[in-house]
């Protein structure tokens, strides 16, 4: 397949329709010093750029409206639960110290926009490519891994929420279920999907159109090393850390790929 067959208006396509939705999102935040609009403005624009490329570049594939469709499933699901997650803790402290301070929002809003830009990558690439050939093996492991990668976030996700809801589990942390496993398979099951992503690509591509890698690369780096599990394992070795028994846990559990706890 020649990347001479791509168009690239489409990246300059999405790139504007991105910075659209997160600016216009980024005004209301920063008038009304709110936090509910962050996560799901994130997961949703991914929803509405493939179904924008696709209606642009005249897709008409089954490969295509099948990446359209799993981008659809993950992006209702996580910005549903997000936003329920929000409405029920009333504000996400990552931003506390941060909303009241426009440059530093500004900044945040800006970073989002262009993540979101280069992990649907693959999909914008895909659905702007003539990648109408029969469905084949590739694309079976790639939904594989798109369906392993969903419903581990999606179970991991839905764990966690219950645990933190139960009034029990008040100054405990989750180490139960898929958390026995990882101390962030929610993180894991969102890298597993978006490589799947790229996957669907992989035949497709060629030349330049190969950069498209950076979408899996760059969902993996920012949960592996920036805001992702960073600040999480610092935030829970602060509330947690001088106790034996949570020491014990990082010891044996994975920190990110589901894997049996390490022997005693």
């Amino acid at each position: 397949m020649s990347f001479f067959a791509f168009d690239p208006y489409n990246l300059l396509f999405t790139a504007l329709i991105t910075i659209v939705i997160q600016a216009a999102c980024f005004a209301f935040a920063a008038v009304f010093k709110t936090d509910k609009l962050t996560d799901i403005s994130y997961s949703l624009t991914f929803v509405l750029l493939v179904w924008l490329t696709l209606w642009v570049a005249g897709a008409d594939s089954p490969r295509a409206w099948l990446v359209a469709a799993l981008v659809t499933l993950w992006g209702l699901r996580l910005g549903a639960y997000l936003f329920y997650r929000i409405l029920n803790i009333g504000r996400d402290e990552r931003f506390d110290g941060v909303r009241e301070n426009f440059g530093a929002f500004l900044k945040f809003w800006i970073f989002q926009a262009l993540v979101v830009w280069i992990v649907i990558l693959p999909a914008t690439i895909l659905l702007s490519l003539p990648a109408d050939a029969p469905l084949g093996w590739v694309d079976l492991a790639a939904a594989g891994l798109w369906a392993a990668g969903f419903f581990i976030e999606a179970f991991a996700d839905h764990q966690k929420f219950v645990f933190r809801n139960n009034a029990q589990n008040r100054g405990r942390w989750i180490q139960s279920g898929l958390w026995k496993y990882s101390r962030h398979p929610n993180y894991f099951g969102e890298t597993l999907l978006w490589w799947a992503i790229f996957l669907f690509a992989v035949p497709y591509l060629s030349g330049w159109l190969w950069l498209s890698v950076l979408g899996p690369i760059c969902v993996t780096a920012i949960l592996l090393f920036f805001s992702g599990i960073p600040p999480l394992e610092k935030k829970a070795d602060e509330k947690f850390g001088a106790l034996p028994e949570y020491q014990e846990y990082k010891r044996r559990t994975s920190i990110f790929a589901l894997w049996p706890p390490r022997a005693g």
